[in-house]
């Protein structure tokens, strides 16, 4: 289990019933979160403050209640900036629990002694790509929405970040990926945090499960020859951390070496002390275990 420590602007105060109390900076907002299947009561008071609340609709979908937010603010992990924007499917455009990989990846980036080139697919709203550029990396940032690229750029800005070398692409991942193959570019480091379904460009259906193993094996490709890392998260509830793992073994671990490792993520909830499982990941690394 894997859950970042250094969180001041992130809180995630309680979770009962189906749903999530949490501090982001200074406003409390309510979300629902399938993986809380208990009810324990709700004793702290701020259930009943919340500045947001995401309720679901009955038909699909959802929408923010009762909102005293604003239509943004930011809040900082360590030396980082994100700017947060209450989204119409219950997200703010940041996932706290990744702060845990923003961590490991980072130290490995700073130990490395060299230019380290990084590849993040699935880039979304950019925390990975500003993480890592923070670091020392130059990234290549991929996602096939104009908007969280957009976003990821106003973060790195936020972040002093504005004039890192990062190359910001909307496009599919997996033809960006066949193109760079073509091209012949290749990396130290790759991240990818795939969706558990949708649709590319011309309407073809993406299935994570259907597709996870071919997406690896082409980005094994892209690796330099003395790669750093590799790192899978997925939020796909069935598709095991271990599953990726031998996926990543064998195409990975078996041509470099190295280790790979699963496990899940999880904030820590300050309420009870537990852990509130929040997706897994699989990371590979090239040195010694």
């Amino acid at each position: 289990m894997w859950f970042p420590a250094d969180w001041k602007d992130y809180e995630l105060i309680d979770c009962d019933g189906g749903e999530r109390l949490e501090r982001w900076g200074s406003y409390i907002l309510i979300r629902p979160d399938p993986q809380v299947i208990w009810s324990a009561g709700r004793s702290d008071p701020r259930w009943r403050k919340a500045d947001g609340i995401y309720r679901r609709s009955s038909s699909g979908g959802g929408a923010w209640v009762e909102s005293r937010l604003p239509e943004e603010w930011n809040i900082a992990y360590r030396d980082l900036m994100f700017r947060l924007k209450p989204m119409g499917f219950k997200h703010t455009g940041l996932f706290p629990e990744q702060a845990a990989n923003w961590d490991w990846f980072s130290e490995i980036i700073r130990a490395a002694g060299r230019p380290v080139r990084v590849l993040n697919l699935f880039a979304y709203t950019g925390g990975a790509t500003v993480a890592a550029a923070a670091a020392g990396a130059s990234v290549c940032h991929v996602d096939s929405a104009k908007g969280m690229v957009a976003h990821a750029k106003e973060n790195a800005r936020l972040s002093g970040l504005g004039d890192a070398p990062v190359r910001y692409i909307v496009d599919d991942c997996l033809k960006f990926v066949e193109r760079e193959l073509r091209r012949g570019n290749r990396y130290d480091g790759i991240i990818m945090d795939p969706p558990s379904y949708g649709r590319g460009p011309s309407g073809e259906v993406w299935k994570l499960e259907e597709s996870a193993d071919r997406l690896v094996s082409l980005c094994a490709g892209l690796l330099s020859d003395e790669p750093l890392f590799f790192l899978v998260s997925s939020y796909t509830a069935g598709l095991s951390p271990l599953a990726v793992r031998y996926i990543l073994d064998r195409r990975v671990t078996d041509r470099f070496g190295g280790f790979s490792e699963a496990g899940e993520l999880a904030l820590r909830v300050t309420s009870t002390r537990g852990f509130l499982p929040c997706g897994s990941s699989v990371r590979w690394t090239y040195g010694k275990k």
